[in-house]
């Protein structure tokens, strides 16, 4: 029997209700309320008519708020660049130095540190980076001066955030990888190139989509990381995150709350805009 259009329609609208709920509940409806918050006039612990710009007007105004926004675009940038580059050896490691038969093995342990809890793991790097621990110790083991670099909070805060999103840009640039034709790197040898030159001219391009979004994957969450700087950066240097909860939860200002919060997506969707056009060229350049 012959469906009608409309049935089709009342057919495919069924099949992505679920779908379309969850959407809508999830994500849709927390976005839209922070963006009718941000140009809310705000009261202690309420928002409240008329719509005005003055939340957005506020960020502008203070110096300090734009030093913050700069300092965790920046630090997610430094984060993001030196996961990239911690995880392309081992992702290329275990794609083309590694038995067949025991990459899922590698892949495994690569994710290991996501069984501990996130908290937990942040905290570990106290006993690692704080004085008198394990860096610090081994330093005076070999008769150097300790470094406590746990006090330096910036850079600290690099290298927490570096390790704890680092599987996540070791997986796609794996995949990434597996789908260089090996064909061509032998090609490339047999035409005199170096396997240095080769990696250069033909594995780097070829697995530059996989970089792009290892460093979309990790720059993303890194701006908004609110616990690293929080735990490891003492409160000492706060970030945009750290911002938005001392507005919504401390000074329970709703809508400077939501302003910065809005104006941190602009800043994220931006640079992310900017990763995607990266990856659609080398996507294209490949065709």
């Amino acid at each position: 029997m012959a469906q009608t259009p409309n049935s089709e329609a009342r057919a495919g609208l069924k099949l992505i209700s679920p779908t379309a709920l969850y959407v809508i509940l999830l994500l849709a409806v927390p976005l839209a309320t922070v963006l009718v918050y941000s140009v809310m006039t705000g009261a202690r612990g309420s928002v409240s008519l008329p719509i005005t710009a003055e939340n957005y007007a506020e960020l502008w105004s203070r110096p300090v708020y734009g030093y913050i926004m700069f300092k965790s675009l920046m630090v997610a940038l430094v984060v993001t660049f030196a996961t990239v580059l911690l995880a392309y050896p081992v992702a290329y490691f275990v794609s083309f130095h590694v038995k067949p038969e025991r990459k899922s093995l590698w892949l495994f342990l690569i994710t290991i540190p996501f069984w501990t809890s996130y908290i937990i793991r942040v905290s570990l790097w106290f006993v690692i980076l704080g004085f008198g621990g394990v860096l610090d110790s081994a330093l005076a083991a070999i008769g150097l001066e300790p470094l406590n670099v746990a006090s330096y909070s910036i850079l600290s805060i690099i290298i927490v955030l570096a390790h704890a999103y680092a599987p996540f840009a070791v997986l796609p640039i794996f995949v990434s990888l597996e789908k260089v034709d090996r064909s061509l790197l032998e090609a490339g040898q047999d035409l005199g190139e170096s396997r240095w030159v080769t990696f250069l001219r033909v594995t780097l391009p070829l697995s530059m989509p996989g970089v792009i979004a290892a460093a979309l994957i990790v720059f993303i969450p890194t701006v908004g990381d609110y616990v690293t700087p929080e735990l490891v950066g003492d409160g000492k240097e706060p970030m945009i995150a750290n911002l938005i909860e001392t507005q919504l939860l401390k000074l329970n200002n709703f809508a400077q709350g939501s302003a910065f919060a809005v104006a941190s997506m602009l800043m994220v969707g931006i640079v992310s805009v900017v990763f995607v056009l990266l990856n659609r060229r080398f996507i294209g350049g490949q065709k």
